[in-house]
């Protein structure tokens, strides 16, 4: 009973190809709000080429975007997190105790699962920790003050967003699609920069999130197949890990 169940799993996490291009032209055709969403994201493109805004200021924000976003909802993660692992035998933790604790953690979570935001400034080097961004930081309080929003906006989103609240299977469905949404983004960031693209990154990044933004679940179920079931992982089922290659 256990084959059928296994094929079943199977076909959740077997990459979904997108549909043609054509499919895509008749959607944006029908949808005015898809451009919208590529004209917002086109802002940066059209300030580089036509303004001369800055073209590591406008990669740093993609970084610093995603990055933020990725550490704000495993902050939001974290009273859970604390809360479900805590032993019943332990007795009341202090808040300070607690707050130490979730820190910690914290810390340690953003450094493993934002590991594709750190391995990205390995070829964007130069762009994200060159002279020219450190000096445009250094010299525009604005700009701490832009970062500075953007960042708490992203808290403000994921503590909003009731993950402390949820059933545990909606709870990893949520997650996961907010959460791989954000690696994809920063492991194209990296293929582009490998591959000899950054000088081109804004456009294509410009491009690519449109896209997330209008169609997450095609850019998720190319990557991680059926995005409706991206709960159904459990990489301590080994029956779980296999139907993944």
């Amino acid at each position: 009973m256990a084959k059928p169940q296994e094929k079943t799993a199977s076909r959740a996490v077997r990459p979904i190809a997108p549909p043609p291009l054509s499919q895509h032209l008749r959607e944006l055709a029908s949808r005015p709000h898809a451009w919208a969403v590529i004209a917002r994201n086109l802002i940066p493109v059209v300030g580089i080429y036509g303004f001369g805004w800055s073209a590591a200021l406008a990669v740093f924000n993609y970084w610093f975007d995603g990055l933020t976003a990725l550490a704000a909802i495993v902050a939001a993660l974290i009273p859970r997190a604390l809360r479900d692992t805590q032993p019943k035998s332990a007795g009341a933790i202090s808040a300070a105790a607690n707050l130490v604790r979730g820190v910690v953690t914290w810390i340690f979570l953003v450094g493993i699962v934002g590991l594709p935001y750190w391995i990205v400034l390995i070829p964007l080097h130069d762009l994200l920790l060159g002279n020219e961004l450190r000096r445009q930081l250094a010299q525009s309080p604005a700009l701490w003050f832009t970062f500075g929003a953007l960042g708490a906006g992203h808290f403000w989103k994921a503590f909003q967003s009731g993950y402390d609240a949820m059933p545990d299977k909606e709870l990893k469905q949520r997650v996961r699609w907010d959460v791989y949404l954000l690696v994809l983004r920063a492991l194209a960031m990296f293929i582009m920069a490998a591959h000899g693209l950054a000088f081109i990154l804004v456009p294509l990044m410009a491009l690519l999130l449109s896209y997330f933004e209008i169609w997450p679940e095609r850019a998720l179920g190319a990557v991680f197949g059926d995005p409706a079931r991206l709960y159904e992982y459990d990489p301590e089922n080994p029956a779980s890990s296999r139907r993944r290659h």
